[in-house]
């Protein structure tokens, strides 16, 4: 089987995490990937998609197509998945205002799938409105990577968490409840994996700039992760990759029970589900003073993150494209 990847920037880590990690597993069971990243011009566009001809089937990551692109790819004759983690057919910045710009394409490139493949339930749900044919992979990861010997540094408690400066600000909503942890706890350091920083007055912070070679590390040597999420249309749709690096690294979270993140924690057994300041407060304390605890539900969350390992996914994406 010959499939054409079509995809927007590959190095941004919905492509990693949910095309690259894949190929090669696709590529031992017989499925044969040519990678193209889609062209800004109307005409290379139009080219692109008359490529698409040579191919079984065209697998369209993320990008949510003009009326144009629509009838090129159309006119290619070949089958079309579309593949998307996200709630693209909301704004971020306005995720309660409804936006044409983000609804139409999205709903014009779904109609025109054979088959759609979504992040989370909460995206099938949309995509389901208008094609029958959606189905649910999560995100997933390479559960051995992280199966490295922690280092234990020093004596400190290190609060983990990991993102891109476009989502610090759900971290920086807990700077008062960081503040009173550091004021009652004198081991406790936030350790915050990131291409952008803050401060805190009353804690330490170990400012550790994301790589791809040493985000594993950091997080194995971390003690208790943090995922905290506003409740809104858009953040519904994340597909808690924080999370299950946190499990991978044995690390119990605390997080906001916020779409799938409410799923991946399992309060009371995985780490804590938190809803408002007081919640966070006690949560963290009670992870922070019992070693005993954090390394149960970190053992707890390793063994829940194993169903989400690449090669147990690669497998589900096999059978997807093969039907």
């Amino acid at each position: 089987m010959k499939l054409l990847v079509i995809a927007r920037n590959p190095d941004r880590a919905s492509y990693r995490l949910r095309i690259a990690c894949y190929l090669d597993i696709l590529h031992s069971k017989g499925i044969h990937s040519e990678v193209e990243i889609l062209p800004t011009g109307t005409l290379a566009r139009r080219k692109l998609f008359q490529k698409a001809a040579d191919f079984d089937c065209v697998f369209l990551h993320k990008k949510r197509l003009n009326a144009l692109d629509a009838i090129s790819l159309r006119r290619s004759g070949r089958k079309m998945i579309y593949d998307f983690d996200d709630a693209i057919m909301y704004s971020p910045h306005t995720p309660e205002r409804d936006s044409s710009a983000h609804f139409k394409p999205f709903r014009r490139t779904v109609e025109l799938a054979h088959k759609v493949i979504a992040g989370n339930p909460y995206l099938a749900e949309h995509a389901l409105k208008f094609n029958s044919n959606v189905e649910v992979l999560p995100t997933g990861l390479d559960t051995k990577a992280y199966k490295i010997t922690k280092q234990k540094e020093d004596n400190k408690i290190r609060l983990a968490w990991i993102g891109s400066k476009s989502t610090l600000g759900y971290l920086s909503e807990l700077k008062s409840v960081l503040e009173e942890i550091g004021e009652r706890f004198d081991n406790v350091v936030l350790r915050i994996i990131c291409d952008q920083f803050f401060d805190l007055q009353h804690m330490p912070v170990e400012k550790r700039a994301w790589s791809l070679e040493t985000q594993v590390t950091d997080l194995v040597s971390s003690d208790i992760g943090l995922a905290p999420l506003p409740d809104n249309r858009f953040t519904r749709g994340k597909c808690g990759f924080k999370i299950l690096q946190y499990a991978a690294a044995g690390l119990p979270t605390i997080t906001s029970p916020v779409g799938v993140n409410a799923e991946y924690v399992q309060h009371g057994e995985t780490g804590y589900h938190a809803s408002d300041g007081r919640q966070w407060i006690d949560g963290i304390a009670e992870l922070i003073g019992d070693t005993e605890l954090r390394k149960e539900m970190g053992r707890a969350a390793r063994t829940f993150v194993e169903k989400f390992d690449i090669d147990v996914l690669g497998e589900k994406l096999y059978r997807l494209l093969i039907e």
